[in-house]
Order: structure tokens, then sequence, then C-alpha cells
């Protein structure tokens, strides 16, 4: 982790979410964005389009989402710190290379501006759709990241610790925004420093094997003068095809969910609100955990017991602090038919409840105490 100087000058910014995505991202070393234009989260490309020239980085316009995902693999492999942006009809269209970014190891960043779905769904109404999507959505066993942002300034922060992720575990890392934080516009303040990660590099080592506790191997560039070997399929820590031999599968699998599980505690972020006495917990995350919060106050107003774990982040799951919650009660409001609501019930030891809203607006906080007080 090095600190290094801001590229903007610090002080206060009026960003909507997207640009804040953007600022976020070259603040924190992206310097290569491929993509393809997609509702709502276009901005995000068109203010990279005009940004990246100004501080030495590379725009380029795809011709579909499959090519754009592409793209930033081989970008990250040429040394670049490397993103895309979509939302779910493109997010569908990238998996299968995104697959191939984590079998591969490759350090990049993928904002999923969510909307309702499925399929082309409600191009601008903001939902929480894709949370299994990025989970699962390529074959195998692996682990991936997954952020959620609840504002302006938290996009713009969590880019840059998406990118510090990304090089950290050579993981593709994404960022599960929506379309209510990507179109909302309020006051940012930038630092004049932040902590930024560098992929570690190390001459003639094998770049998917390690001895290390950490389990992330460093990662050369091409055109560093090192014998690389990038494929999908099975390999050993050389990168040679191994595609018939159990024990080599078995390690590679292994090390590439164990290398996410083992740091899940330096990974995971979460946020309490009046939780010491709480008799009934919201789990939220993204734009449902400000409603969920403005519920909580409603709630102690009216003399409840009421508290809020925010999720920040939302994969690898945070079960110990589920878990941790000693309450008689978790409701678990989100904008979909219930995702992340599977993944409190099978850790937490209460009943869980599930609050929906799926017609594409945003929940309420007045539907999140109705749920708690009936």
């Amino acid at each position: 982790m090095e600190r290094i100087k801001n590229i903007l000058p610090p002080g206060e910014y009026f960003f909507e979410g997207n640009e804040a995505c953007a600022e976020g991202a070259l603040a924190a070393g992206c310097r290569f964005f491929a993509g393809y234009p997609i509702s709502p989260s276009s901005e995000i490309m068109e203010r990279l389009a005009r940004r990246l020239p100004d501080v030495g980085g590379v725009f380029i316009q795809m011709e579909d989402e499959i090519a754009s995902i592409g793209a930033v693999i081989g970008a990250a492999w040429a040394g670049a710190k490397a993103m895309t942006a979509t939302s779910g009809p493109g997010l569908t269209l990238m998996l299968e290379n995104i697959g191939y970014a984590i079998m591969t190891e490759t350090p990049c960043v993928i904002v999923d501006v969510q909307r309702a779905g499925p399929s082309t769904g409600q191009a601008t109404r903001p939902y929480q759709g894709d949370l299994m999507q990025v989970r699962w959505g390529s074959s195998g066993d692996y682990q991936i990241i997954a952020l959620s942002p609840w504002s302006v300034q938290e996009m713009y922060e969590m880019m840059v610790e998406a990118f510090n992720l990304a090089e950290d575990y050579r993981v593709p890392v994404f960022i599960m925004s929506d379309a209510a934080i990507a179109h909302l516009r309020e006051t940012c303040t930038v630092s004049e420093e932040l902590s930024i990660s560098h992929r570690v590099k190390s001459h003639g080592t094998p770049h998917f094997g390690t001895e290390d506790q950490l389990g992330v191997p460093p990662m050369a560039s091409f055109g560093e003068g090192e014998e690389l070997l990038i494929t999908g399929s099975t390999h050993d820590e050389l990168g040679y095809r191994r595609t018939q031999d159990p024990t080599v599968q078995k390690r590679l699998v292994s090390r590439l969910s164990e290398k996410i599980l083992r740091n899940a505690r330096d990974i995971i972020q979460t946020e309490g609100y009046f939780l010491e006495d709480a008799e009934v917990a919201l789990v939220a995350y993204g734009i449902c955990a400000r409603a969920a919060l403005e519920a909580t106050k409603r709630a102690h107003q009216a003399g409840l017991k009421v508290g809020l774990l925010r999720l920040k982040t939302l994969w690898p799951f945070p079960e110990e602090e589920i878990k941790g919650l000693k309450v008689q009660k978790i409701f678990v409001p989100e904008m979909n038919l219930g995702q992340m609501v599977r993944e409190a019930e099978r850790v937490a030891e209460v009943e869980v409840v599930s609050v929906n809203r799926v017609d594409g607006e945003v929940i309420t906080p007045g539907e999140i105490l109705e749920a708690i007080t009936t």
C-alpha cells in the first residue's frame, strides 16, 4: 500500500453517482476502460471517455460487452489497472470472460449498475436483482469480491477500495450499484492523498502458485521478459495446461477460493446502527440501507428496539456478522424477490423475514417500518 497524491484537487464536488464512480477509478490508478453503452451506467463511460486522455489512459468503446471484458482482461495482463461498467443484460454477456478472469487470476473492476429485469426489463429503473448473478454466474467453484455503496461519497471511495482489493487478491471485484445511486447527486469530499495498492511482481517465479500464506501469486505483465502462459483450462503453477491431472485441479481450485475465504476478515466490511440493545435487526445494503436507517430512526422514536446492520461487502458474505446479531428477528429489505435474504436465513439463528419491492421504485422507510410493526 502506497500513499499518493490525488489527481483531483482536494475539496468538495457535487457529483452524480456515476461521475463519482469514474473519478474514484481514476484516483485509484485506472488507466484503461473498455465498455459498451447501456443504461443506467453510460455516464461512467462518457466521463471516462473525456477524462482518461487527461491522465495518459486509454478509452475504447467495443462492439459489445463480450469484447469489452475481453479487452479489460488483456489490458490488465499488459500491466494496466482496468475496468468496465455495465448493467444486468450486459453483465450476462460478460460472464464467460469473467470466469476466465477468475481462473487466470486477472485483477479488474466491474461496475454493475443494476436495473429492473429480467432481460431488458426497465432500462432506467433501480433494482437489486444481480446479486446471485455476480456470485454464481460463471461455472465451477470460485470466490469473488463484491462491494455495495449507499451514497455518492461511498461510490467514490469504494472504487479506490475495489481496485486495491483487485490488486491485493488478483481477482475481479464487483461494485454493485443501481440506477438510484448512479443518478443520485450529492456532495463528495475528495481528500488530498489516498492509499493505493500495486500488484506484487517477482522475476522468474511461478505466476499461478505460491507458498505464501496469503495465497496470492506475484503477477508479471507481458513485455517484462517473463514466460507467461495464460489459459482458462486447468493449469499448474507455471501456467501449463494440466486438464487430466486431478491433483493440479484440486490444488488450483482450492487456492482460488481459499485466497478469498482465508482473508475474509480483512475484506468484509459492515456498519452497525442502534444494535446494542436491539430486539429486531434490519440487514440491508445499497440504496435500501438508506431507507432502512431512516426506518430504524423512526422505530426508535416510537420506542421500538430496532437496529441496522449495513452490508458494505456482499461477497464474501458477512456470515459471522449476521450470526452475531443478538436479536429475536431479522428483516432483510431488498429491491428484488429475495436474494440476500436466503443467505441470511442460511446463517442466522433466528427467524428471517423478507421485505421486497420489485416495481422499479426505491423501497421506502415507511414500507420497512410497516413490515416491522405488523
